[in-house]
Formats: C-alpha cells, sequence, structure tokens
C-alpha cells in the first residue's frame, strides 16, 4: 500500500532586512516543527527513519531558496524539501526596504502497515 500522510504542520518566516529566502524559508520551517509532536513512535515502536517528510516553501523567488541547507533544519525522517512559487514581498513605502515571507508546509508519511500490523 502506498504511504499516507499522518501530520501536516503549517508556519511562516521572515528575513526583515537581508531579502535572504532561505532564511526566511527556514525560520517558516522551524515555525511549523516547532507545534509538532509525535509521540506515536515511541508508544508503537516505530523508527524515525520509516517516516518520509516533505517540505515545500513557498517564497516569491524559489530559485533563491538553497533547499540542500534546509534539510538540516529537519531533524527526524527522509526529508525532501522543495521550494516553490508563494510567500510575500512587502516594500517599506519609506525607505525601499525589502521584507521577505516564507510560508511552509511540513507533511510527514508512513506506510501504513507499519502502523496496523501491530
Amino acid at each position: 500500500m502506498a504511504e499516507q500522510r499522518f501530520i501536516i504542520e503549517m508556519g511562516m518566516g521572515n528575513d526583515q532586512y537581508g531579502q535572504d529566502y532561505t532564511k526566511a524559508a527556514a525560520r517558516a520551517i522551524e515555525d511549523a516543527i516547532r507545534h509538532s509532536s509525535i509521540p506515536m513512535f515511541d508508544a508503537l515502536e516505530l523508527d524515525h527513519s520509516q517516516m518520509r517528510v516533505q517540505v515545500t516553501v513557498g517564497v516569491q523567488d524559489p530559485e533563491q531558496v538553497d533547499c540542500t541547507a534546509l534539510l538540516k533544519r529537519l531533524p527526524r525522517g527522509r526529508v525532501e524539501v522543495r521550494a516553490v512559487n508563494g510567500g510575500l514581498n512587502v516594500t517599506n513605502p519609506d525607505n525601499g526596504n525589502v521584507t521577505v515571507l516564507a510560508s511552509a508546509a511540513v507533511e510527514a508519511f508512513l506506510d501504513p502497515a507499519l502502523v496496523s500490523g501491530r
């Protein structure tokens, strides 16, 4: 059977002064996983390596995101990170400074046989 998603968390991050899309994306990922606690791994004696983690970050310029660097932000599982068009750039009309806003979806998938076969 195919993997099933068992968790999705969303987060938002920004870089107010550096226009650093990777920094904003990293903060969005951290915001998302900060809300997560998955006690089922200990309860069911599952290894975290059995989980696939798929991260999608949305920013206005996806090519400027270092997805490889973002892999280090995820502490568990087999991680994939991709950047897509999204997020928001906000320009301060007084000084022209651009604040970069990123959104992130962190999804976790497992083979249901790992859970139901117990």
